[in-house]
């Protein structure tokens, strides 16, 4: 049994869709708890005008009856308010007038996927590839996740993000208590601990917006209540870390991955890096969690913790040098409506990516086509974990 999903809709058409399968029936399904999610993707300063445009709701079109699971795909729905201005440009019609302001692309932005996109599927109009290679797309998966972390609640399983690097300002220190990052409120403008790093973060902010450049940074997802034995060592691709990566480096504009503190036990001796063990009269534990909650592909019972490494955002108000594609001269590059800076909404997304990897892995643990029978299977396998 699998969790997956698949996401449909372009920037600017009429909507998002999301198809989720493999819930089993029997779980809660609150619309309220995907709209929050919704809401938090759009949340942090620095983010751009479309943000003003669109209030995320999702409607459900199949999967749930009486407020459960049925067990069969669920469907989500996410309109596009901004495509009131987009229908002849989006119009999916044949003969369809175009207004005279097409917003055709021609100049394709460094870093974006345009120019690339273009020469693989052969197109002129370099919209064609940028309204699919928007991150607009990550509202689809959030919802996505959001379901995902319906089922996950179910086990007392929980996931939090927060930013611990903007630009060149960084969290000191950088790994923080779960009880911390839970005291996060809701209106922190970029969800980071360090108040004092996150005011230097909010100058850098204002400053990038005002030379019209843009900036990236790092987020960590964090996960507790997790059992141990998700994943497995037996294959490359069912190695839990592999499937993480793979998940993560999905989002938009992340380009690299962390899981615990890898990135600093590369320049360390063993002795300073591997989690020692310990029996505390019940259960094994380790000494500490540099590992990040996962050795050898298999979940170990600590804290799961992510990092996703954010590049800048590749669309500028003060473009880069490029070339139109049609007459091969030098341009400034195009210019959509963008954000200065999102490692606070790529830290929901990678919380939702997150939320999804696991469920599958849950599901392919302890499957059953009810959460009943999949809630069985757990606690049984709890129970011989209880008596290794």
């Amino acid at each position: 049994m699998r969790f997956n999903f698949t996401t449909a809709g372009e920037s600017h058409g009429k909507a998002l869709v999301t198809i989720v399968e493999g819930m089993p029936s029997g779980v809660r399904i609150q619309k309220p708890s995907i709209d929050h999610e919704l809401w938090r993707r759009q949340q942090g300063y620095g983010r751009g005008g479309r943000m003003k445009i669109e209030t995320d709701t999702v409607d459900i079109l199949s999967g749930v009856r009486h407020g459960k699971s049925l067990g069969s795909p669920i469907t989500l729905i996410i309109e596009n308010d901004d495509f009131v201005h987009w229908q002849e440009i989006m119009s999916s019609e044949a003969d369809v007038k175009l207004p005279k302001n097409a917003r055709v692309v021609k100049r394709p932005r460094p870093g974006h996927a345009d120019l690339a996109g273009g020469q693989k599927f052969a197109t002129r109009d370099l919209r064609d590839i940028l309204e699919r290679a928007s991150a607009r797309e990550t509202a689809a998966r959030v919802a996505a996740g959001a379901v995902a972390k319906q089922l996950l609640s179910e086990f007392g399983v929980e996931i939090r993000s927060h930013v611990i690097k903007l630009g060149h300002v960084q969290a000191v220190p950088l790994s923080r208590e779960w009880d911390d990052i839970a005291k996060i409120p809701l209106d922190s403008p970029l969800s980071c601990v360090d108040e004092v790093a996150q005011e230097e973060m909010i100058r850098l902010i204002d400053e990038a917006r005002e030379a019209g450049d843009t900036l990236g940074g790092i987020f960590e997802v964090v996960i507790r209540g997790l059992p141990v034995g998700l994943g497995s060592h037996t294959s490359w691709e069912d190695k839990l870390d592999g499937r993480i990566a793979r998940a993560m480096m999905s989002i938009h504009a992340i380009k690299a991955v962390e899981i615990g503190s890898g990135v600093a036990n590369a320049g360390k001796l063993g002795s300073e890096v591997h989690d020692e063990i310990a029996f505390d009269g019940e259960n094994f534990r380790r000494v500490s969690n540099n590992a990040g909650g996962l050795e050898g592909g298999i979940t170990n019972g600590e804290e799961l913790r992510v990092r996703g490494y954010m590049k800048p955002i590749s669309t500028l108000k003060k473009p880069l040098r490029s070339v139109d594609i049609d007459t091969k001269e030098e341009e400034a590059a195009a210019f959509e409506r963008s954000d200065v800076t999102a490692v606070p909404a790529a830290g929901v997304i990678g919380e939702a990516m997150m939320a999804v990897v696991l469920a599958n892995s849950m599901r392919e643990k302890f499957g059953g086509d009810s959460l009943d029978e999949m809630r069985r299977n757990y606690d049984s396998y709890l129970e011989a974990i209880k008596a290794y």
